[in-house]
């Protein structure tokens, strides 16, 4: 499977888009060895959302979601986490899809190392386990999440905000999941947009990050 190409991205709406990554791949080919997932969960944030960070005006932290669609608007959370969200407007409009879970297909064993070197820094010091990514359950909690999976797969923002998705490392390809069922809801954590119905994922999937 190829990259998805650049037309991909130009010629859907956001909310659109949103459901279409569902079943692609994201993988990012670094030096440390090849990591990839297939995108299970994602969520839309539309220019008119007051959900959306892009809701009130362009600054310095959410430029990159101006920017030209196929490219990436990567932000921190709590300073310490990083979520990745591929733009989706055109130039000059502020939209983009938050990837929210992976399902982990390739460097898996990589994937439990970034993780649980986490553990020793920032937020995750303070949790008593570590990733088994040989077990079923460490598969699981790899990538169950927007923060975890950017972790896991080796997503730097300084490198990635407003890193294009069709020229370099890291990319989506696909789609690997066909003829799944998919399920429309409500996005998770929010206080504005909450009854907005943009979050999708795949029905029974057990990598997403909450029902």
């Amino acid at each position: 499977m190829e990259k998805l190409p650049l037309d991909f991205y130009q010629s859907h709406d956001t909310l659109r888009l949103a459901q279409l990554l569902l079943g692609c791949e994201l993988v990012h080919e670094n030096p440390e060895g090849i990591t990839a997932g297939v995108i299970v969960e994602t969520e839309a944030y539309l220019t008119d959302d007051p959900a959306c960070h892009a809701y009130r005006r362009q600054t310095t932290r959410n430029a990159a979601m101006f920017g030209p669609a196929g490219t990436l608007y990567v932000y921190q959370i709590y300073n310490h986490y990083n979520c990745i969200n591929v733009v989706t407007g055109p130039v000059g409009v502020g939209e983009a899809v938050l990837i929210r879970a992976l399902e982990p297909t390739e460097g898996i064993e990589l994937m439990g190392l970034r993780r649980n070197d986490a553990f020793k820094t920032g937020f995750e010091r303070y949790r008593n386990n570590t990733i088994d990514s040989s077990s079923a359950n460490g598969q699981r909690n790899l990538c169950n999440g927007p923060g975890k999976l950017t972790i896991a797969m080796g997503i730097d923002r300084q490198k990635h905000n407003s890193y294009s998705l069709t020229t370099g490392e890291l990319f989506i390809r696909g789609p690997v999941f066909h003829d799944f069922d998919m399920v429309t809801t409500t996005r998770i954590g929010l206080t504005r947009g909450a009854d907005l119905p943009y979050r999708f994922y795949v029905s029974g999937n057990r990598y997403i990050s909450k029902k």
